[in-house]
């Protein structure tokens, strides 16, 4: 009877991997399904298909398994998007999302491999071997593409001459920055406000405190002054930035149009290539090349965005990233300067201490929609960042208060 029970309680730890596997498996299938169909560039939407494919045929071996060993069908308990609808995917973008997908193949890669030492139940481990080669080539494929330079793995859809063109049209709605894009920009902008005020207000509550009945007034003086600078810093720094891309942005572009000019050939050879290094044959690259030379406006615009790897559309407007630059920036300012309008002396110095460490937790929080961290390490770090800058300022004020300065 022992020997009976540990071998149910066995079956039944194995049935618990397997159903996480197959649930992974579903999830990372929708996933790749999701993206697949949003997507505008044809080559990355046929590979995102190509792996949900693959994700599919994951799910099925662990379904088959579990039903081996007695298990009941599983059932999908995620997303009918699976992860494509996190807000951190949405927010950051096809890019970021490709990135967090390839974290997610590393970590599929090391669990199972934990199974193969832990499972001990041979019809899963022969699974286990063939998914976890099916997982590198994923990992792999999954960097191709973050790094534009995929090429097509064995088994998978030839790419056809017109997807390419399709792709190549598909850009100059493609080209722009993704809806979340602009987050970005705007955390920037509050995090550099903040730190930036939140230094100055401790520097002069620490000079103050030897008659704290002026803080309030000098620490608003020069919060507010401060912001006002940021911002507009900030601001007219976005706008010259901007500005100078898509001037360099017009110059390569007619440098190249002159390149065309004196040596067509030239250029239909090199556009050429570019796609024979994406995994078009040969012959398809000169016959899709030839086909969009008829048009040298068209060619121009392929072989500038094959060159330059930006399209006009993707170019940042001066005025919005002027705009969006100094707004984010008096935003995050004036929150360590805000207890200063309604208290005095130490208390407001707590209170705004208080206040710009939390803002610091949220913008670091924040940041994680765009980037792979967890949201608490990223608020956390940030919180440490601006507690050290406050504490550093804080004292340096105080050391100048004592010097009469």
């Amino acid at each position: 009877m022992p020997i009976a029970l540990t071998t149910g309680a066995k079956t039944k730890k194995i049935l618990a991997a397997l159903e996480g596997n197959w649930q992974a498996e579903m999830e990372g299938y929708h996933t790749y399904q999701a993206l697949a169909d949003r997507d505008a560039d044809p080559v990355r939407a046929q590979v995102l298909r190509h792996l949900a494919a693959a994700e599919l045929e994951h799910a099925a071996l662990w379904a088959e398994r579990i039903r081996e060993l007695g298990g009941p069908d599983p059932v999908y308990k995620g997303s009918p998007g699976g992860d494509a609808d996190s807000l951190a995917n949405r927010a950051g973008g096809i890019r970021m999302a490709l990135r967090r997908l390839e974290i997610e193949e590393s970590r599929h890669i090391a669990t199972y491999g934990e199974q193969l030492k832990a499972l001990g139940d041979e019809g899963s481990i022969a699974i286990l071997d063939q998914v976890i080669e099916d997982e590198k080539e994923h990992y792999r494929e999954l960097g191709s593409l973050l790094r534009g330079h995929y090429q097509a793995p064995a088994g998978a859809p030839k790419i056809e001459a017109q997807a390419v063109l399709d792709e190549l049209l598909a850009k100059r709605n493609n080209g722009r920055k993704q809806p979340g894009a602009w987050i970005g920009d705007a955390i920037y902008g509050v995090n550099d406000g903040l730190g930036a005020i939140f230094g100055i207000v401790s520097g002069v509550s620490g000079a103050m405190l030897g008659d704290p009945t002026q803080t309030s007034h000098y620490v608003l003086l020069a919060g507010l002054s401060g912001m006002v600078a940021s911002a507009l810093s900030m601001g007219s720094g976005a706008y010259l930035a901007a500005k100078s891309e898509r001037e360099i942005y017009d110059a390569e572009v007619a440098r190249e149009r002159e390149a065309i000019a004196m040596n067509g050939p030239e250029a239909r050879e090199l556009l050429s290539l570019y796609y024979q290094v994406k995994g078009l044959p040969e012959a398809d690259a000169h016959h899709m090349v030839n086909h969009i030379a008829n048009d040298p406006e068209q060619l121009l615009r392929a072989l500038a965005s094959e060159r330059l790897g930006s399209s006009e559309e993707a170019l940042s407007n001066p005025l919005v990233s002027a705009t969006s630059g100094a707004l984010s920036t008096a935003v995050g300012a004036i929150i360590p300067v805000i207890p200063f309008f309604f208290l005095n002396g130490i208390p407001a110095v707590i209170v705004a201490a208080i206040v710009s460490l939390l803002a610091h937790f949220a913008v670091g929080a924040a940041k994680s929609l765009i980037t792979v961290r967890s949201w608490w390490s990223s608020g956390l770090e940030m919180t440490i960042v601006g507690a050290v800058e406050g504490a550093v300022t804080y004292g340096i004020g105080i050391l100048l208060g004592k010097g009469g300065m």
